[in-house]
């Protein structure tokens, strides 16, 4: 099967990258073409269920990646039109300004970006503006210069949460307001006003939202682009590989597997990969061909190379006083992200979790045997958990990558141990404050669940870095404005591009490139 329309641009892939590439072009007229891998997550009570989204991860692809063993493990991504920000906790940080040059870690070096902070800074306030982050500029002492203010105002803490930024203000430390995107109205306490689509629920982090209030690609960007009669999406397009002309300069062809099993060509001018970190990768390393031996955009032999996925903890502390609180996640603290007075390199950030409930700390019960209180039951120990989101920066390696076996399958290699010790004494650093923060000060326990990890390399949530770009063809595969040094009309939008990965989620990061990518080619398309 062959689609006889000819496009301006392809957008493969519908997430934080792609599904923001395609709203910004959207209206600039061109022949949009989105083709997304799944479907519409579908709307059920199981949306907001732990037993299914954590304990079964019903929502989880149905299939196997295998690391540098050959051991089969179950990836953390969901195949649907949003991406992975259908399950996204919509923390939508920015990269400091020292991120973008190179960092000296205890474990090597994070190498600079060839760009810099302030080159990105107008999308970054875009960003923030497109995807309803709510917080506040200037209560983070170390976040960098910014251009304008969030559009919303911070989600109010719940009083056991105020009570936590109270006591770190009172060890001298420095709590901001978690930047989040939701679709959020308050009223004067705080609460979820009766037009706010919003609601403050306890589903927010890791769950797909019912309501429709966490600002994720689908409803920001993708559903607002088809919209436009110019803009075309296919749901159930896997795509299998890119063909190129004769000189190997030009992408050709995007082939897709669709739905009912057959198989679809398109044809554009440009075509813009944003499949995620690993899947792009596989993609380019896929279509390998006589001009791209080593896979397409692979002459520098960087594809696939220096995957990153940050190194982190998610940790429940048990309160001395009941939590009550229902929307947790609206606390961070980066007082230690470059250093601390014990310690001469970056140890990473700490961020608030969504609220644990009893069926969550039900499925990680055999993992606690022995740490937590054998006469607390679990209810009871939910209504006293506080989770917390420990986020130290992993470095790139070129062994840590993806690779194609023979039949196709993705196998994952990865340094488990990769600069580490930053986020070993971040967590000594929060242990040792638990008594002055109203926590017991021996019960702070792993969440495994929260990551989906039956095995660590399974936590692929913050997958970056393995098409990376530079101004160097040697040593990357794409150039500043990310389209690839080794063809003519083939960008990639997604997390791949990342040099290195800070110590943030990657989410508004990847929007915001993609803004500023998007404005680039519709310079070119004129």
């Amino acid at each position: 099967m062959a689609d006889d329309q000819h496009y301006d641009v392809i957008v493969i892939g519908t997430g934080a990258g792609g599904g923001t590439l395609a709203h910004r072009l959207a209206g600039s007229g061109k022949r949009i073409l989105i083709l997304e891998r799944g479907g519409y997550l579908p709307r059920e009570r199981d949306n907001w269920e732990s037993t299914a989204v954590f304990v079964k991860g019903k929502y989880l692809a149905p299939e196997s990646w295998y690391d540098r063993h050959g051991n089969e493990f179950q990836p953390e991504v969901n195949y649907y039109v949003g991406g992975n920000t259908k399950f996204y906790g919509a923390a939508l940080f920015r990269l400091r300004p020292q991120d973008f040059g190179e960092l000296r870690h205890h474990g090597g070096i994070s190498p600079a970006w060839p760009i810099d902070h302030q080159d990105l800074e107008p999308y970054y306030t875009q960003a923030e503006h497109l995807y309803l982050v709510h917080g506040r500029h200037g209560e983070d002492p170390g976040e960098g210069p910014v251009s304008a203010q969030y559009a919303y105002p911070p989600v109010e803490h719940e009083p056991r949460i105020q009570q936590l930024s109270d006591d770190l203000e009172k060890q001298g430390l420095h709590p901001f307001h978690l930047p989040i995107g939701v679709n959020l109205t308050q009223d004067e306490h705080g609460g979820a006003t009766h037009e706010s689509v919003c609601i403050r629920c306890n589903r927010v982090d890791g769950f797909p939202c019912l309501v429709r209030g966490k600002a994720d690609a689908q409803v920001i960007c993708v559903e607002p682009a088809l919209e436009h009669d110019n803009v075309r999406m296919v749901t159930g397009a896997n795509v299998r590989r890119l063909e190129t002309d004769a000189t190997g300069r030009v992408v050709t062809k995007v082939v897709a597997e669709l739905a009912d099993g057959s198989t679809a060509g398109f044809s554009a001018d440009i075509v813009v990969v944003a499949c995620g970190a690993v899947n792009s990768a596989a993609l380019l390393l896929r279509s390998a061909n006589d001009r791209h031996p080593r896979g397409l955009a692979n002459s520098s032999d960087v594809v696939g190379r220096h995957y990153m996925r940050h190194n982190n903890l998610a940790l429940m502390a048990v309160s001395n006083e009941p939590n009550d609180t229902q929307f947790q996640k609206t606390l961070a603290l980066n007082d230690w992200y470059l250093g601390a007075d014990d310690w001469d390199y970056p140890l990473g950030g700490i961020q608030m979790l969504g609220k644990s409930d009893a069926d969550q700390i039900r499925g990680e019960a055999p993992r606690w045997a022995g740490k937590a209180s054998p006469d607390m039951p679990f209810e009871v120990l939910a209504h006293h958990a506080v989770d917390f989101w420990l986020c130290g920066e992993d470095l790139p390696q070129p062994d840590n990558r993806v690779t194609l076996d023979g039949e196709g399958n993705i196998h994952l290699a990865l340094d488990e141990k990769n600069n580490i010790e930053g986020l070993k004494h971040l967590q000594r650093k929060l242990q040792g404050m638990l008594g002055h923060l109203g926590m017991h000060p021996h019960h702070l326990m792993p969440h495994n669940l929260y990551l989906h990890k039956g095995m660590p390399i399974g936590a692929t949530a913050h997958q970056a870095g393995t098409i990376r770009f530079g101004t160097d063809p040697e040593s990357s595969a794409l150039d500043v404005n990310c389209k690839a040094h080794d063809l003519d009309n083939l960008y990639v939008v997604d997390t791949s591009f990342f040099p290195s990965i800070g110590a943030v989620n990657p989410s508004l990061t990847a929007i915001a490139n993609a803004l500023r990518v998007g404005d680039h080619i519709a310079e070119r398309l004129g």
